[in-house]
């Protein structure tokens, strides 16, 4: 990949920019590793597990009606792991000290992740111009089949917003928050 120095660079220039980072991952969201700077830490496994990561959060944000995808933080004991969209086909993972600055981490990752996604697209882009990836870039963006045919009811509360509770409705139970809505 033409783009890998680049990529590698801006990952340098993070963590420069927030030392508590211990390191950082460009990978696929298939899982390949576009670049890395991970000391101690085996860079396949974890582009490996981001993908894994990547796909469960995907799905999550899909069932709960959040939209794409756009960033995942775990807290363990001794740090934080950080992932971050990078344009299309991309992410960044990013591996921090317990001490970050957590709103400082998310403003460089957040950065860090768009820079390297136009690194990333404007690569994919000169090597297959109207050809189109193996894999989409967020399953939740691949076509839907058609839902089954429900109840107007039923329908118009599929398609107001998580977490709302109904004051109002025709549907059975309508006017009481449901277990999802609390």
């Amino acid at each position: 990949m033409a783009a890998e120095p680049e990529i590698l660079e801006e990952l340098r220039r993070l963590r420069a920019r927030v030392p508590q980072l211990t390191g950082a991952l460009a990978a696929s969201v298939d899982g390949l590793v576009l670049a890395h700077d991970t000391p101690g830490v085996e860079a396949e496994s974890l582009a490996a597990l981001t993908a894994t990561a990547l796909g469960v959060s995907v799905r999550m944000t899909d069932v709960t009606g959040q939209g794409d995808l756009r960033e995942l933080l775990v807290r363990g004991v001794h740090g934080y792991v950080a992932t971050y969209a990078a344009g299309r086909t991309a992410v960044l993972t990013l591996l921090a000290e317990d001490r970050v600055n957590v709103g400082r981490l998310h403003l460089e990752g957040r950065r860090a992740g768009a820079r390297i996604g136009e690194l990333v697209d404007a690569e994919a882009t000169a090597r297959g111009a109207g050809r189109t990836p193996a894999r989409a870039a967020r399953p939740a963006a691949a076509p839907r089949p058609a839902p089954p045919a429900t109840p107007p009811a039923a329908a118009s509360a599929r398609t107001r917003p998580p977490l709302v509770p109904r004051t109002t409705g025709t549907a059975p139970g309508a006017g009481a928050p449901t277990a999802t809505e609390t």
